[in-house]
């Protein structure tokens, strides 16, 4: 007869519900190396959970990595919206469409995927005061930050009070080049402040430093005339979801104004401003 017995001292295998001795700090450490805090916040959870669902390791690993993801998307478009410089955080959803039946509503759908911002596109909002075009404008911007683009705002004023200083500093080109880093800028109120000669032409470069690099978004409650002038300097295509923009003449191309049923030379019409 054959007797088997087992000694106290030998090892066991690790329980299925619990992680290996020192696997923690492990994980710890190795998610503090590679700066994915979340994993190293909620790789146990997930563990747990992968036990009792049955899950592979790829769906484990895949649930990690995109817990980590999310959380540093969302903490990219945080700071996006910050540094982005917003008097106030408004969105397009939280604006009264109601209030503007003439708003080209299918036009601001586009131009809230941020598209737009891909091609260096222009966006030129006209209207007269209190339609809600700093509003729009800014829950653009949000939407555009959502996307993964870098935005900066600030009235025309303050642009050219900006540029101004850059350039009584001998740093004007260096000024330029630093917004040329962000995807779209947001130039609030034109018009509001009638600019003298100087401010004029430290506002031509600054839409001319955009040509192809990035995207500008303008408000204005110039008349559609006068913006014309405006809409001009800025050669890519243009769109106002008022339907009051120029459309583009660049190179002889069409018009591709929001405010045309199509391809035309004719000067748009305007769904609705001053």
């Amino acid at each position: 007869m054959t007797t088997t017995t087992t000694s106290a001292n030998a090892p066991t295998a690790p329980s299925r519900t619990a992680p290996a001795d020192g696997l923690p700090s492990m994980l710890a450490y190795l998610a503090r190396v590679l700066k994915t805090p979340t994993i190293g916040r909620c790789w146990e959870e997930l563990a747990e959970q992968a036990r009792d669902e049955n899950w592979s390791h790829e769906e484990y690993l895949a649930a990690v990595l995109q817990r980590q993801v999310a959380e540093r998307e969302s903490a990219g478009t945080t700071m996006r919206i910050r540094t982005a410089h917003f008097p106030a955080v408004k969105t397009i959803e939280d604006f009264n469409l109601d209030h503007l039946p003439s708003l080209r509503r299918d036009v601001l759908a586009h131009l809230a995927t941020g598209t737009f911002v891909a091609k260096a596109e222009n966006v030129i909002l006209l209207g007269p005061p209190g339609l809600g075009k700093t509003h729009l404008a800014i829950g653009l911007g949000v939407k555009a930050a959502h996307a993964g683009y870098s935005v900066l705002f600030d009235t025309a004023n303050n642009w050219i009070t900006r540029l101004a200083e850059a350039h009584q500093a001998g740093r004007l080109e260096a000024e330029l080049k630093k917004v040329r880093r962000y995807k779209l800028i947001i130039i609030d109120e034109v018009g509001y402040i009638p600019f003298d000669q100087d401010a004029a032409n430290l506002f031509f470069q600054l839409i001319a430093s955009r040509y192809e690099v990035g995207s500008v978004m303008v408000t204005s409650n110039l008349p559609f005339g006068k913006a014309h002038m405006f809409d001009r300097t800025c050669v890519r295509s243009r769109r106002n979801i008022t339907g009051s923009a120029a459309g583009r003449r660049r190179r002889g191309r069409p018009d591709r104004s929001v405010g045309t049923a199509g391809p035309s030379r004719t000067r748009p019409r305007r769904a609705w401003g001053p």
